[in-house]
């Protein structure tokens, strides 16, 4: 068995229970890991930089060679899961923080375990892997201005704010993770294996953080909010889906498609609110954190088990997951 099933079985095994494990930390001692709110924005950078060392030149070659899948999952990704979160946030009647926090999570890139939730799900990872990457690169300017348009009036929105704050800790880490890589490949991919054990370790921190500093919080509005994040999920999964299966594309397509917009980059969610908003607009990515990574293994497991997915998944596309 190669490094990349390797990695993608123990990403698949243990990232959502470790996850989960953060959140229940996160409850038990609030004290001790609201203290490490701080480290959440170096975490992401260094996640980010992760990122950027598994990206290819050729993980990008989709888009010239099939910009129509690339396009779909990129429309579905930036307007099926904000529209989803400001829909459900106000039917809900939550608070601007609350509100905020859902769009926020909502308009973020492709979460960082979607890629191995692909391939285990025996979709399209190539495809998973471009629209994670585009999507990230896109982040800088699109988040701010879906965050403006569907939150600004219920809280104040910064748009060059949260923009440099993007540009600062996602798009500078994963293109400076890039040129690395082109720089010295054969140091790089001997440290390949590790990097799904830091992003791993990072959003687990992560959580535990904002868990932790929301933990009086969390005990009154937790099964509304819960109840919330988790239709947030179900309808990126649906109708990521939808949309791909609307737009003609074959199943694996459909697959990254619908993984890709339901899985969303709650750490960077979770690190802006604290950045911009409250902590308490940072308690929906928190909550997304665990629990799309829940739901990502069920969806794997389910889809791995029918017939219709890629029987051979691209094991090279696989190197570009991150954990």
């Amino acid at each position: 068995m190669g490094v990349p099933h390797r990695v993608a079985g123990f990403v698949g095994r243990w990232f959502a229970p470790l996850v989960l494990l953060g959140g229940v930390v996160g409850m038990l001692l609030p004290g001790a890991t609201s203290a490490l709110a701080p480290a959440i924005t170096p975490l992401l950078g260094v996640i980010m930089f992760g990122m950027g060392l598994t990206l290819r030149a050729g993980d990008f070659s989709l888009v010239l060679r099939r910009p129509q899948a690339l396009l779909v999952g990129l429309v579905a990704q930036y307007l099926v899961m904000p529209l989803a979160g400001w829909a459900i946030g106000s039917a809900f009647g939550f608070s601007a923080a609350l509100l905020a926090g859902l769009v926020l999570v909502g308009s973020t890139p492709g979460g960082t375990a979607s890629n191995v939730v692909v391939y285990l799900s025996r979709g399209d990872v190539a495809l998973s892997v471009t629209m994670t990457s585009v999507s990230t690169l896109l982040a800088p300017l699109l988040t701010p201005l879906l965050v403006l348009w569907l939150a600004g009036s219920s809280l104040p929105v910064g748009f060059f704010g949260l923009f440099w704050s993007i540009v600062k800790v996602v798009l500078v880490p994963v293109v400076l993770g890039i040129v690395v890589r082109a720089a010295l490949p054969r140091l790089v991919q001997r440290a390949l294996p590790l990097l799904p054990l830091v992003s791993v370790l990072g959003i687990v921190v992560v959580v535990a953080a904002v868990v932790g500093a929301n933990a009086s919080t969390l005990t009154s509005v937790g099964a509304l909010l819960l109840l919330a994040v988790v239709l947030h999920n179900a309808f990126g999964l649906l109708l990521g889906y939808g949309a791909a299966r609307l737009a003609g594309l074959d199943e694996p397509s459909r697959r990254a498609v619908g993984v890709e917009v339901g899985m969303q980059n709650s750490g960077l969610a979770a690190s802006l609110a604290t950045a911009h908003f409250t902590p308490l607009a940072a308690l929906p990515a928190a909550l997304f954190s665990v629990w799309h990574n829940l739901s990502g293994a069920a969806v794997a497991s389910f889809w791995s088990r029918e017939s219709g997915g890629s029987e051979d998944p691209d094991t090279d596309a696989v190197e570009s997951t991150r954990g």
